[in-house]
């Protein structure tokens, strides 16, 4: 390895105190040593090709970036450890990929050969972390981006799951206020890159909490970073996780601060996103500018995207975790990159941005970029093998615990339809947690889609292969710990609730809910907005829903707090607080499976879609 981390670890260790003041006051320039690459893109080069760098008056400064890491350090399972690439001739093939160790090797590759390089991310490095990151408040994940070289991060919403304090300690290091150091004479310190969160601002006194923004200087060349994350994120994250904290809007956040480093001198700015869209393809190199520019892309980045000042010459988004290179067209009408690379760190985006010496500005004719995939075919990079050992023996009493047995793949957030099969089971693992009279009295279980984060495999590439469920593969699908509730709901409230599924902020991404046995419903796809669900259609155990009637609902506390554009949840009343969802799900396990009896598939078919 080069001398590289050890030298920008002292020059932004030197600046910490200089940026919270900084920060304070709205600004923040970070002298950072540059990393090592760029390269062009005509059609795309091969990661790791530049065009010769210098030209000149002018010079290619590589840009490298990810977003939604999510404490993948090993691998991700099934179908979350896959992209998809289509052939020439129209074909597809899935390619696993994935891995921190993988990606270090992939990004430290791309770099050879390049000068002037830099590393950036599009928030959720942390968060709804797999166990070997998430059982230790995601410092894994963080140290495993300092030996990544990522120079600078924006927030995304999940970077507030455990609240401001946890992020400002990712930020600053010190030892977990509760759980302590996990490693006898060891501190964690922090992140080396600056966490930026320029549209996040304190309740009361009106300043961002963290940096806004950052300036990457090298042998004369300054790049301007602004990071924000979505102005929905409350929407999106517990309360107690943004309380205190103000959200405002990207775009004139962004266009705000791009003006303030215009006045100082910085002409080559780059926003990092936590928003981002979904592609009209589902191969990750699909030409997202067919037929034409931007064409390819649809969601809120696209009207982010034509809003933001033309003063910022690239957007790196994320959020959505999808994979997309377009040119968006900003409000001069010029063309400008707007990029997404996957999530779980399965891709990463090449970027070259020609940067003119005379003018300190990007020749946007100049841009180009390209989504690369980080294959397991490579070598692993072996500091970070070392370090997944050493979290992982920490983690092991913990991890390997076996809690249940299954038959075959439950898909969860892979299955790619409306309704999944580890869905089913977590819906039924929350009514039978909460049915009991004294432990809420249940009828009907709802789950968020959102909080599955992976999938269950019965034979993981590297794993035992026998169906056995470990804690640490239970803990994977369901982070976040959350306490699980039991509410009255009116039946008039259960179809405003399934509306709201399909209405109102999830009209354009639908956010349809998990359901447990016995409460069946039609989903209407040909109709637009709430007349999407068919009122007459929802029943339980066979009844038709009554409006009037009153019904004991389960849910996660995220849920029941209004969470993902449901706020008809936030008026349930006799609120009940149980065990958390992953005790659920394991006791479930518990309950339903063995060695001899493994628990199969459900069927998916409690939701009716019409097409």
């Amino acid at each position: 390895m080069s001398a590289r981390p050890q030298r920008r670890r002292l020059v932004r260790r030197l600046t910490t105190s200089a940026a919270v003041l900084a920060a304070a006051a709205g600004v923040l320039s970070a002298a950072v040593p540059a990393g090592a690459d760029s390269t062009a893109r005509g059609p795309a080069p091969a990661p790791g090709l530049g065009t010769g760098h210098s030209h000149g008056r002018t010079v290619d400064v590589q840009l490298l970036s990810f977003n939604d890491f999510h404490g993948n350090l090993e691998p991700p399972a099934g179908s979350s450890g896959q992209v998809t690439r289509q052939h020439p001739d129209g074909t597809t093939e899935k390619i696993d990929a994935g891995g921190v160790e993988y990606l270090a090797t992939s990004l430290r590759t791309a770099r050879k050969g390049h000068p002037y390089s830099i590393t950036a991310a599009a928030g959720d490095m942390i968060g709804a972390s797999p166990l070997l990151s998430g059982l230790f408040h995601d410092e894994p994940t963080i140290e495993a981006m300092n030996k990544l070289d990522l120079d600078v991060t924006g927030v995304g919403n999940h970077e507030f799951d455990e609240g401001r304090a946890e992020l400002t300690r990712m930020q600053k290091g010190g030892c977990h206020p509760k759980d302590g150091c996990y490693q006898d004479g060891k501190v964690f310190q922090g992140a080396d890159f600056p966490y930026l969160a320029a549209n996040v601002t304190d309740e009361k006194t009106g300043k961002p909490i963290l940096a806004p923004y950052t300036i990457w200087k090298h042998r004369g060349v300054k790049i301007g970073f602004i990071g924000v994350t979505l102005e929905g994120t409350p929407d999106i994250v517990s309360a107690e996780g943004v309380k205190g904290l103000k959200f405002h809007d990207e775009i004139e956040t962004v266009n705000r601060y791009a003006k303030e480093l215009d006045k100082r001198g910085v002409k080559s700015i780059v926003a990092l996103v936590h928003e981002g869209g979904v592609p009209a393809g589902g191969a990750y190199n699909d030409n997202c500018d067919s037929p034409g520019p931007g064409d390819g892309v649809s969601g809120p980045i696209v009207d982010i995207a034509k809003g933001i000042t033309p003063k910022v010459d690239a957007l790196v988004t994320g959020h959505t975790h999808q994979a997309y290179v377009c040119t968006v067209p900003d409000p001069a009408g010029r063309p400008r990159m707007v990029t997404s690379a996957s999530s779980f760190g399965k891709l990463y985006t090449d970027t070259t941005l020609t940067y003119d010496r005379r003018t300190h500005d990007i020749v946007r004719t100049g841009v180009a970029s390209a989504n690369h995939v980080v294959r397991r075919d490579q070598p692993k990079a072996a500091d970070m093998t070392s370090l997944i050992q050493r979290w992982n023996t920490l983690a092991a009493p913990v991890a390997n615990k076996p809690v249940g047995h299954i038959a075959a793949d439950i898909p969860g957030r892979g299955a790619g339809t409306y309704e999944s099969p580890l869905g089913d089971v977590i819906g039924d693992a929350q009514l039978e947690a909460l049915a009991p009279a004294d432990k809420g009295g249940a009828q009907i279980a709802l789950m968020n889609p959102g909080g599955i984060r992976s999938d269950l495999v019965h034979k993981a590439s590297g794993s035992e292969g026998d169906g056995v469920v470990t804690y640490g593969e239970a803990f994977t699908v369901q982070p976040f710990t959350n306490m699980m509730t039991a509410v009255d709901l009116t039946g008039a409230q259960l179809i405003t609730a399934l509306q709201q599924q399909v209405s109102g902020p999830n009209e354009a991404s639908p956010k349809i809910l998990q359901v447990s046995e016995g409460f069946t419903y039609t989903l209407d796809t040909r109709k637009t907005g709430a007349a999407r669900i068919v009122t007459d259609s929802v029943k339980l155990n066979g009844e038709a829903i009554d409006p009037a009637k009153t019904y004991r609902v389960a849910m996660n506390e995220f849920l029941a707090g209004g969470g993902d554009g449901f706020p008809v949840f936030k008026d349930g009343r006799n609120k009940y607080v149980g065990a958390s969802d992953l005790d659920a799900l394991t006791a479930y396990f518990a309950a339903h499976s063995s060695a001899d009896s493994p628990l199969a598939p459900p069927k998916a078919d409690r939701i009716t879609v019409v097409q």
